[in-house]
């Protein structure tokens, strides 16, 4: 394969791969898998070429170029960003000193962004007409059926070997702490840590499509009632639970002609939801029977049935309908 062709490919095999990556950490419904398996099938795909990437690489190391060591470590950030892809699949979810196989494919992942774009700006690979031929497609079905094939091998010796990944959810995490709260890993997003707060004085202010408040505090919140869900992390992990607390739809009221529901953390974190999820929102209080521990949200915190865990807010302190549509929000918490 020509080397420009290859590096073509891989091109679009990057780009591919950042954006079912994207879709594949925002989706927790069953439907999400078919993402999950094009990311996974997409970093087979640079498995298959990096035979011919090898040989360009060899020639392009015998000749001294201006950005030279920042090609060569955007291959090494692709490299370990897939290494680390296969590693987590495999259930090997620890790399070492808190960090995860989770995080350090995310973070090589986005790593390889700036390396890239200067990648494309200075070793440019021109789509020319001829690469829109009948041949070209044949070639780009070939490479995609060998990623099927590595990929579905992979999936098979994680099955046969009874690796710890063959038990993963649809949206590639492990399953960790069903049942058993305190063995489920204390996560929060980047700059929030965990708050010290005293029931006795914790409030929650109610606000709703009028602009009327309510100001609640946690005798007001007993169990009322029970919800089994699936929290399911970005970090890369799992667990299904007994929730109790207070159905969020008795909590607003009458939404009137709001747009989305938006839950404050003690933090500052904030999330912006659609309202059609109204029913399915529990603040809960409790989980397995007993009290929220600090580190998952104590006094209380949303369980968001079908949505990834940046969705479910800990240390909630507000509740607010709001006419602002719920997309009108970055995809993923930027704090």
């Amino acid at each position: 394969m020509a080397a420009r062709r290859t590096n073509l490919g891989l091109l679009i095999l990057l780009a591919l791969a950042l954006l079912t990556g994207t879709v594949a950490f925002g989706v927790g419904v069953p439907a999400g898998r078919a993402v999950v398996i094009a990311h996974g099938v997409v970093g087979a795909g640079l498995v298959a070429l990096s035979p011919w990437k090898a040989a360009i690489v060899r020639r392009g190391m015998r000749r001294a170029r201006p950005g030279r060591w920042a090609s060569v470590a955007l291959a090494a950030l692709v490299v370990a960003t897939v290494l680390t892809g296969v590693a987590h699949a495999a259930g090997w979810r620890v790399l070492g000193g808190g960090v995860t196989t989770m995080q350090a494919h995310v973070g090589a992942a986005l790593a390889t962004i700036p390396l890239g774009v200067w990648h494309v700006v200075a070793r440019p690979a021109p789509v020319r007409r001829t690469d829109l031929s009948r041949r070209t497609a044949l070639r780009a079905g070939r490479v995609l059926g060998m990623a099927g094939l590595l990929w579905g091998a992979a999936e098979a010796a994680i099955q046969l070997g009874s690796l710890a990944g063959r038990d993963r959810r649809f949206t590639g995490s492990h399953e960790l702490g069903t049942d058993r709260p305190a063995r489920m890993p204390v996560t929060q997003w980047f700059t929030d840590t965990v708050p010290q707060i005293d029931g006795d004085t914790w409030s929650l202010t109610i606000t709703d499509a009028n602009g009327s408040r309510r100001v609640l505090g946690l005798q007001n919140l007993e169990p009322a009632q029970r919800t089994r869900a699936t929290i399911d992390c970005t970090g890369g992990w799992f667990a299904t639970q007994d929730w109790e607390g207070a159905p969020v739809r008795d909590l607003v009221g009458d939404v009137g002609d709001a747009r989305s529901l938006l839950v404050v953390s003690h933090t500052g974190y904030a999330r912006r939801l659609p309202l059609r999820d109204l029913d399915t929102l529990l603040l809960a209080t409790h989980v397995a029977g007993s009290p929220l521990s600090p580190g998952h949200g104590f006094p209380a915190r949303l369980v968001a049935p079908g949505r990834r865990g940046f969705w479910w807010v800990k240390w909630v302190t507000e509740i607010r309908t709001d006419p602002t549509p719920w997309w009108v929000q970055p995809p993923f918490p930027l704090t």
